[in-house]
């Protein structure tokens, strides 16, 4: 199959399970979407079993899309800058040393938490797994991922102080999480000692680098805008902005995500504040919005048919053993919280219940199974991909349609 008959059929399943989802289940797009695209997985395995060949056929189209590379390298910049562009930079600001925390901190102690339970669980199951392989697991499934946060919070009705770290810590976090997976990645493959100097100098071209080249690309945006008055090249502008700046991030081994979030927020905030007339603000946010609901739909219909994949060799076993996981995620979550939380506590105040929002608003979705799946086949791969998509669907499907109910209730308690 061709590379645009694959994306006529994408397109097509992601426009029905859009409609269907519309049309009679009122659920919050992404979420439908995948919950749909799941019961289609279900069913064709299903049928499957009774038609030979019709589970085969769709699992071979869908094995022809490689999830890592449509993610990682195609949606993930135009979904960051499309987030990033709506997000108020001095909101952002007030809130500075909780993300920057969160962010860097929490990841870090996500990770070694979740791996170390890992390497604790899995020889009750019968998994025989070195330490190195249960932090990549611990790594990829540690950040919140910023397209089902930004996705979701939109409609849950958070208050905007909330809002700001959730979504705040999304945008950077998962930048930070890749930084710390290539590190481990780098350690269990052979390719470096495991040394402070190498994780530090990763860490500083990595993160350090992107975030410095996403300020330069970010002036240059913002003075080519200042410059012109005419929507449809300034559009243009931006499109390129994203699609070269990532590309170059990424050949000079700079975090993408990082300089990309970082231009579009000074886009969105200085360039749309000075630079932009009327018309032209109108217009980028429509055609954003328009992106970002297009590649949502794709990116969670793709979670739903990758089902057809991961279900090969799911046994009993594994599936009691992603429910454990998923406790275990979410528990090594809220320690990662807790700690910045109360590091700052003495200094700023924070809203009541704020430490079970952040802990069931930190979604995990499509990032981590591209990370999942970018594993070698050496290190358990295929055991921890299925973990990995237990944690992700339990996380968009249950954390995602329950965080508004859990912010009522907590609000209803504190009046």
């Amino acid at each position: 199959m061709s590379l645009f008959e694959l994306i006529a059929v994408l397109l097509t399943i992601a426009a029905l399970l859009g409609y269907l989802n519309t049309r009679y289940l009122k659920l919050p797009t992404t979420i439908g979407i995948m919950l749909l695209s799941l019961l289609m997985s279900l069913a064709l395995v299903i049928v499957g079993l009774f038609v030979p060949g019709i589970e085969a056929f769709a699992e071979g189209i869908v094995s022809q899309i490689d999830f890592e590379d449509v993610l990682l390298d195609v949606m993930l910049s135009y979904l960051l800058f499309a987030g990033a562009l709506h997000v108020d930079l001095s909101d952002l600001a007030k809130q500075k040393w909780v993300i920057a925390l969160m962010a860097t901190v929490g990841v870090i102690i996500s990770t070694l938490l979740v791996g170390t339970a890992a390497y604790y669980l899995l020889p009750f199951f019968g998994f025989e797994t070195p330490y190195i392989y249960c932090l990549l697991f611990g790594a990829l499934i540690s950040p919140t991922d910023p397209v089902a946060v930004l996705g979701i919070l939109k409609k849950a009705g958070v208050g905007k102080s909330l809002e700001t770290k959730i979504t705040g810590e999304s945008l950077f976090n998962d930048g930070v999480g890749v930084v710390v997976f290539l590190a481990l990645l780098s350690i269990a493959t052979g390719k470096h000692e495991p040394s402070l100097v190498f994780i530090g100098e990763l860490f500083a071209v990595e993160v350090l680098g992107g975030i410095a080249f996403g300020i330069g690309i970010g002036f240059l945006g913002y003075y080519l805008l200042r410059r012109i008055d005419n929507y449809q090249v300034e559009v243009l502008i931006t499109l390129a902005l994203v699609t070269g700046g990532y590309t170059l991030a990424s050949h000079f081994h700079l975090s993408g995500p990082l300089a990309i979030v970082v231009a579009g927020l000074m886009i969105g905030n200085h360039g749309r504040l000075l630079a932009m007339s009327d018309t032209t603000r109108k217009h980028l946010d429509l055609f954003w919005e328009m992106i970002d609901e297009i590649l949502n739909a794709l990116l969670f219909a793709l979670i739903g048919l990758e089902l057809l994949i991961v279900a090969n060799e799911f046994s009993m076993q594994t599936f009691i053993l992603g429910l454990i996981m998923i406790l275990v995620v979410l528990a090594c979550r809220a320690v990662a919280v807790s700690v910045p939380v109360a590091a700052l506590s003495k200094a700023r105040p924070f809203s009541e219940g704020a430490i079970r929002m952040l802990t069931w608003g930190g979604l995990r979705g499509g990032i981590s199974v591209a990370l999942a799946l970018a594993l070698p086949a050496e290190t358990d791969r295929s055991l921890f991909l299925k973990l990995t998509y237990m944690v992700v669907i339990f996380s968009i499907a249950v954390q995602g349609l329950t965080i508004s109910k859990l912010y009522q209730s907590i609000q209803r308690k504190v009046e």
